[in-house]
């Protein structure tokens, strides 16, 4: 057996000093030289017998395993409310020249800016406590790597994993709601309240849904190495309401249209609000629940919770962005065309007075404040100063699809609806 202590041999080339010792004993017990030219060691040896083997460590010298370096640690950081890189670096040991030299090295490293709570921050350290390099994985397919180059400055990089996106086919048939019907054919929460926003300005998703509507989607699926990893836009769909049939293909402007071109868009949005049902609709002769009298209600109160986002439903101007009373924190937002639009009862203001906003841009959060019995928010509609009823005024539609870009998209439209059809088609035969 290998006698000598190794005490004084570094932990990571002990195991290549005990392979050099148990193939030095093999060449003793088994020679590849003709058995004759060892036949006196030979015959002295006795098989299965173990011998001691002499062997001088002290001379032997180690830079000649220079090249088994050890791995250097690699340490995982969940970022925690209220970081920032320079926080992460203090509990990993990290300098604040550290620090100064990463957020340096380059465009993409201002990706570390925006950190956000729950995501992993990747450290490489070496036994000095140098490091060598950094990995933020911001999203499912790209990490910002940020490493040393040739002159040892930090440089970041991103690298992206390529996503393969295939079609996906859903439909439904609602029975006791849109929602219900969604969840019943599959459908995210998001594709389900995307769906409604595609057909929003059209269809009165409140109080216009009825039972044997029906629904038909095409939609993306995003996978990496075959994984599956999200669901993307959705690509065309159809929407059967009392009868009508409304019918959206995406292009590459990232808006709906119809299969003819014409925008599904109008100038402004019915709702204004994710909402979970109408509290109060408009009604000039509304008795009021506060103040116990005949007061007009001149706008929809859509009932929502605490803190959800409403948004502008066209684009214009902040007239009024402030608090009193009666109205709680509220906006008012000057249209075109004599349109303004008032927004009530908000739990905080996103805009100020003055400025510009565009359709779908946030402008407040949901709350219960002035004059209120529960969080809500109160739209009004207004044309020429005369309030009208917002969830049945007629709507100007948005611009159509650019005269430049119709015959292209025309190609795609007949592309969608096609694969639309004979999915519809598919699934009718499989169920009879």
């Amino acid at each position: 057996m290998i006698t000598k202590s190794f005490k004084n041999i570094p932990k990571p080339h002990k195991w290549m000093i005990s392979s050099i010792a148990a193939f030095l004993c093999f060449l003793f017990l088994f020679p590849s030289e003709p058995v004759s030219a060892y036949r006196n060691t030979a015959s002295t040896l006795e098989v299965g017998k173990r011998y001691d083997l002499a062997v001088n460590f002290d001379n032997l010298p180690i830079n000649e395993f220079s090249g088994l370096e050890e791995l250097n640690e690699v340490r995982s950081f969940t970022v925690k409310k209220g970081d920032n890189l320079a926080i992460i670096f203090k509990r990993a040991g990290l300098t604040p020249q550290d620090t100064y030299h990463v957020s340096k090295a380059g465009d993409d490293a201002s990706k570390l800016l925006r950190m956000k709570p729950g995501q992993n921050l990747d450290l490489e350290i070496d036994k000095s406590g140098k490091l060598i390099s950094l990995k933020y994985p911001y999203s499912t397919t790209d990490t910002l790597v940020i490493e040393h180059d040739a002159n040892d400055n930090f440089v970041s990089k991103v690298q992206s994993k390529k996503v393969d996106t295939r079609l996906n086919y859903a439909q439904g048939e609602i029975v006791s709601s849109f929602w219900n019907a969604g969840r019943e054919a599959n459908l995210s929460d998001n594709q389900i309240m995307s769906l409604a926003g595609i057909f929003g300005w059209d269809i009165d998703f409140a109080l216009g849904i009825r039972a044997g509507d029906q629904f038909y989607v095409t939609f993306e699926e995003h996978y990496i190495d075959g994984e599956f990893i999200e669901n993307g836009n959705i690509v065309a769909a159809q929407f059967v309401n009392q009868g009508d049939s409304y019918t959206a293909v995406r292009y590459t402007d990232g808006n709906y249209y119809t299969a003819e071109g014409r925008s599904m868009r109008k100038s402004f949005l019915r709702a204004p609000v994710n909402f979970r049902y109408i509290s109060s609709n408009f009604n000039p002769k509304r008795f009021h629940p506060i103040q116990k009298r005949v007061r007009p209600h001149n706008g929809t109160d859509y009932r929502a919770s605490t803190g959800t986002p409403v948004v502008a439903s066209g684009d214009g101007k902040v007239t009024h962005s402030a608090y009193n009373k009666y109205n709680g924190n509220y906006v008012f937002i000057q249209h075109p065309n004599g349109i303004v639009t008032k927004y009530l009862h908000f739990s905080k203001r996103k805009v100020k007075k003055g400025q510009r906003v565009k359709q779908g841009q946030v402008i407040g959060l949901v709350g219960s404040t002035g004059m209120s019995q529960a969080p809500h928010l109160h739209y009004e509609f207004l044309v020429a100063g005369v309030h009208r009823n917002p969830r049945t005024v007629s709507l100007p539609k948005a611009e159509p699809i650019a005269a430049k870009e119709k015959s292209k998209f025309m190609v795609l439209a007949n592309q969608a609806m096609t694969q639309l059809d004979n999915n519809k088609r598919i699934m009718l035969s499989m169920t009879y």
